[in-house]
């Protein structure tokens, strides 16, 4: 008599069917790619969204109230780890091709991303108050510069590195959903980051801002270590040699400007930076030295911004899968932040705090949607494998252009708060929240300009999937 097995079921942990069902993108996951691997991965994520709630939530209000910093001291500070995204692409580039003498190529930039970002965020805090006292100023505004460069260069570099090597683990098909999960959990990171980092300050002191920004340093070793664990198999060799390495980068970067309304697109996406970045600096010290918010409550605000992006980032995903038009999805995105920065506009003159996380949130919406859509346009203008080119493209206009809106927002804040204060632009204007009226209208006139950029794009030249295709929506990688 022949006795038949059945086959075994096994059956998965709870967590990871829960996390299938609620967690966007989670069914990239694979049997060579489990979830749980897949989620430990994502850690560095997590450790770079800390970094960034630090850098853009926390650290501009404490230096502007707390510490009586300038602004056009503080923004130019916050804007400079942006100065090492336009060079992302040639990260990537290197990490593709170099082979260390233990075999690997992502992990070294991980590794030395990781120990800049831990560097960065060591010294931080004792270069922020060495700035706040007069007689070393000048040694705390070098000290600050070069942590904020240390931070935001080794951010970029463990980013870079860590999508290339989801990327590099994954199956083909689910390469796409693997990054957009990667992409899901920064923005997660960034709301737990807001919403710990807001309750440890509740009772600001500068020894607990030490303790904060040191822990946070320690924590980012401990995540990106845990990260990589036994994750890049040694001696690697490269899965294919991409042909347009081999041609000058000006021979390229002509061909793809040459595309049709590509530099229109390049202008369109350089003003919806600058105007969506140019708060960066001084949504937070608005709540603090305007509505009078305590360190918690404004850092909460940027925990508001990334689940309003995260929400945007979901909505885009539907959309284009049901086949909107990226450039149509884009200018939604600019609307909303039309509506947001009226909202964070009339909190001050309505004593409200509740709209200016409305404002927040609604910002973080608009982001998301305008980011997702052009950069979908964007890489529907490379040909031939030169979606490395177009998403460099991307990345470099909208980075230069938020640094450049960032100093530029903080500048402009303390010139005309300093005049109106002044009397100089008359009674009725003369408060220390025209300075902060005086950006957020320029944002919205620079919203609008985009629009009008934009709008002539719109259904022009649109790439759809060939006929009996899936449209499910993916990016095979999304800069952040």
């Amino acid at each position: 008599m022949t006795v038949r097995r059945l086959p075994l079921t096994v059956r998965k942990p709870s967590w990871t069917r829960i996390a299938t069902a609620w967690l966007p993108f989670a069914d990239a996951a694979s049997d060579d790619l489990p979830l749980g691997r897949l989620l430990r991965l994502a850690l560095f994520q997590v450790s770079v969204g800390m970094a960034t709630v630090l850098l853009n939530g926390t650290l501009n209000r404490v230096m502007i109230v707390e510490l009586k910093i300038p602004a056009w001291l503080v923004a130019p500070l916050i804007a400079l780890p942006l100065l090492a995204a336009p060079f992302r692409a040639l990260i990537g580039h290197k990490s593709d091709t170099h082979r260390s003498l233990l075999g690997w190529r992502r992990v070294p930039y991980i590794w030395f991303g990781t120990l800049m970002q831990f560097g960065g965020l060591a010294i931080m805090p004792f270069a922020l108050l060495l700035i706040g006292q007069p007689d070393t100023e000048m040694a705390g505004i070098a000290a600050g510069a070069l942590a904020f460069i240390l931070t935001g260069t080794g951010m970029h570099t463990t980013q870079t590195a860590g999508l290339a090597l989801a990327t590099d683990l994954a199956r083909e098909e689910d390469r796409p959903r693997t990054v957009a999960l990667l992409y899901v959990m920064l923005l997660v990171g960034m709301m737990l980051s807001s919403l710990v980092i807001g309750a440890l300050l509740v009772d600001f002191s500068p020894t607990r801002l030490v303790g904060v920004i040191q822990g946070a340093a320690v924590l980012t070793m401990l995540f990106n270590l845990c990260a990589l664990w036994k994750q890049e198999a040694r001696h690697s060799a490269p899965i294919e040699v991409v042909a347009l390495a081999r041609l000058p980068f000006a021979h390229v970067w002509r061909g793809f400007v040459a595309e049709r309304n590509a530099m229109r697109l390049l202008v369109a996406i350089g003003l919806g930076a600058a105007a969506f970045a140019m708060q960066d600096a001084l949504l937070e010290p608005y709540g603090g030295e305007i509505l009078g918010l305590t360190v918690g409550a404004t850092t909460g605000l940027t925990g508001a911004w990334a689940l309003g992006a995260l929400g945007g980032f979901a909505l885009a995903g539907r959309s284009l899968t049901n086949g909107i038009d990226p450039l149509r999805l884009a200018g939604f995105g600019l609307a909303g932040g039309i509506c947001a920065f009226l909202m964070v506009l009339f909190a001050a003159p309505l004593g409200s705090p509740a709209l200016l996380a409305a404002g927040a949130l609604t910002i973080g919406l608009g982001v998301g949607l305008f980011s997702v859509g052009t950069l979908v346009a964007a890489m529907a203008l490379a040909r031939g494998g030169a979606s490395g080119l177009a998403l460099g493209a991307w990345g470099a206009v909208q980075a230069s252009a938020a640094g450049l809106a960032i100093a530029l927002g903080g500048i402009a804040r303390d010139l005309i708060a300093s005049l109106a204060v002044a009397d100089g632009l008359g009674a009725t204007l003369a408060l220390r929240s025209t300075g902060y009226s005086a950006v957020y209208l320029i944002e919205i006139l620079l919203l609008l300009v985009t629009l009008a950029v934009i709008g002539p794009l719109v259904g022009r030249d649109r790439i759809l999937p060939p006929a009996g295709t899936s449209r499910r929506f993916g990016l095979t990688e999304f800069p952040t």
